[in-house]
């Protein structure tokens, strides 16, 4: 059982809450006010947001092998809506995505690498574990977070 057997949603959403519930990252008091790219005209409305970035970018890491804050700034950015004008690609913040690989970090889910010259960050036997046992357990449920239940069979 690996992460790639479930919904990469799914995923993201029990991983965002054991890493909650275990205090592994936590978001900084500025993390309710600030936006999270330059293309986005608002800070995110859940609350949660912290956690279920910082899952997202677990599963990331995960899934790319060494992954440095640039790749990550560029696989959270978007279009800029900038009115009559085309909209044009915009990054992620670097600042947000630095501060969550420094926590996932601190709780030994990451490490930084230098291989040859390709640097990043790569997960670590401790974060694997925890990606697997919430694919597990997603696994166990029988209907992951992202499905909707089964149609009612009509009796009309």
């Amino acid at each position: 059982m690996n992460i790639h057997d479930v919904p990469a949603n799914a995923l993201i959403t029990e991983t965002a809450k054991e890493l909650k519930k275990q205090n592994l990252v936590k978001p900084p008091v500025w993390a309710f006010y600030v936006k999270t790219g330059a293309h986005k005209m608002r800070p995110p409305v859940d609350n949660d947001w912290w956690f279920q970035r910082s899952a997202a970018i677990l599963r990331t890491i995960a899934n790319r092998g060494p992954v440095g804050v640039a790749k990550l700034r560029t696989k959270y950015g978007g279009r800029k809506n900038r009115g009559h004008k085309p909209n044009r690609f915009r990054k992620g913040s670097g600042n947000v995505i630095r501060k969550v690989l420094q926590q996932l970090e601190k709780s030994q889910l990451v490490k930084q690498i230098d291989i040859k010259g390709k640097k990043g960050r790569i997960i670590t036997s401790r974060g694997q574990s925890l990606l697997d046992k919430t694919a597990i357990g997603i696994r166990k449920t029988g209907r992951p977070a992202g499905k909707s239940a089964p149609p009612v069979a009509s009796t009309v």
